[in-house]
């Protein structure tokens, strides 16, 4: 099995550079990746480098009490200057404290427990911050519960590109995975979206944002279900064009991705922004000292990794995604620390049985290398919406300006 990079010990203590993207504390490579993430969302809007560089000299990294209260105090200090800023008028200002205050949020509760009050709380202030963002689009964001089962719904937003001239746009609709949800997406593959004249649906499915925090709603391995239910509401508004409805999915969300593309056949097009062939090969042996168990279990709804295990046996696209008939696209960092052999499984299992799909290794000298690009997310954003574009026949030099 392939060693993962996240797993190497550097010899070198101090932060630096690696082709995965800068790593703050070598002897804490889980922290490190987070904090990377972060670093790199900032260029999407998603934070001021200062201050997040600020946050890294202030944190403990064995202390995840100090990660937890860092990150909450700079998402609080934007959130207060943007509603401040609003009262005064000026409403771009506000507009990025609230943006910067968002991902400074999803930081905050990355390491609690899924059973922790803050959780929510954090989360509630999170949304706050998108929505009150999200108010000043042109045209307005609009938060929509789409319909689920069990009188239960998939919490999500919706977003019309202003960039457009058609009438019904394309859509492309936004997942994250094992701990990226609705709010993230932006971040991550929305703008760059919105940017080519499509309309997004981000959305925290099963296991995801306010769908696990509210509804206790865990993943399923059949991601079909829910991604259906999104497209039936797509279907119902007059603004979109649902023969243009494409999907994302990054990180775990590549499987979810994968998986629905082959049974619901209404999809356009779809992106596995990070690729995983089998859930289980990707974890290997892990037991409940790995770095992320508490997210495993809490999202795969088990009390211990051996159980989040045994759920994740059916999590594997063998026997599955040669049924894909829709055009394909993998975008995948090529020194991933969760590592990349993965997606060449994927690749050439549906290359083989004659999917039409394309595989994109981002390399170290472009940077974009870490995975889903989290050391480059801009670069990613482009990867993946100037294929989706030419999929779904979009013009881009017909699109208005920003």
């Amino acid at each position: 099995m392939e060693e993962k990079l996240i797993n190497q010990v550097s010899d070198r203590k101090e932060g630096h550079y690696k082709p995965y993207g800068w790593h703050h504390w070598p002897d804490y490579p889980w922290m490190s990746y987070q904090f990377r993430r972060a670093l790199g969302e900032t260029q999407e809007g998603g934070g001021a480098i200062s201050e997040v560089f600020q946050v890294g000299e202030r944190i403990d990294p064995s202390d995840s009490e100090s990660w937890c209260r860092e990150w909450r105090a700079i998402g609080d200090r934007n959130r207060l200057r943007g509603d401040q800023e609003e009262a005064a008028g000026h409403i771009v200002t506000a507009r990025n404290c609230w943006l910067r205050a968002v991902d400074y949020y999803r930081e905050a509760e990355f390491w609690l427990e899924g059973n922790d009050p803050r959780r929510l709380e954090i989360f509630d202030q999170l949304e706050y911050c998108s929505k009150k963002w999200g108010s000043y689009f042109n045209p307005p964001m609009e938060s929509v519960e789409v319909p689920y089962l069990d009188g239960k719904t998939l919490y999500a937003y919706f977003l019309r590109s202003p960039n457009s001239t058609e009438e019904r746009q394309p859509v492309l609709m936004c997942f994250g995975g094992l701990d990226s949800f609705k709010d993230e997406m932006w971040f991550m593959v929305a703008h760059g979206a919105i940017q080519r004249g499509m309309s997004v649906l981000m959305v925290d499915g099963p296991g995801q944002g306010g769908t696990i925090r509210r509804h206790k709603l865990t993943n399923r391995h059949d991601y079909e279900v829910p991604v259906g239910k999104c497209i039936d509401y797509l279907e119902t508004r007059d603004d979109v064009d649902a023969s243009r409805i494409a999907m994302s999915g990054s990180s775990l969300g590549g499987y979810y991705a994968a998986r629905a593309a082959s049974f619901e056949h209404r999809l356009a097009a779809a992106v596995s922004h990070g690729a995983i062939w089998s859930v289980n090969d990707l974890w290997g042996d892990a037991d409940d000292s790995h770095g992320l168990a508490g997210h495993i279990t809490w999202v795969f709804g088990a009390d211990n990794m051996a159980e989040a295990l045994k759920k994740g046996e059916a999590f594997k696209l063998e026997g599955v995604i040669d049924k894909i008939a829709c055009p394909y696209l993998i975008v995948h960092g090529g020194y991933d620390v969760l590592g990349v052999d993965q997606a060449q499984k994927v690749y050439d299992y549906a290359k083989a049985n004659g999917v039409d799909v394309t595989l994109r290794l981002v390399g170290e000298e472009e940077t974009g290398a870490e995975h889903c690009q989290h050391d480059n997310p801009t670069l990613g954003q482009e990867l993946v919406n100037d294929w989706l574009a030419e999929k779904l026949g979009i013009d881009q030099s017909k699109l208005k300006p920003a």
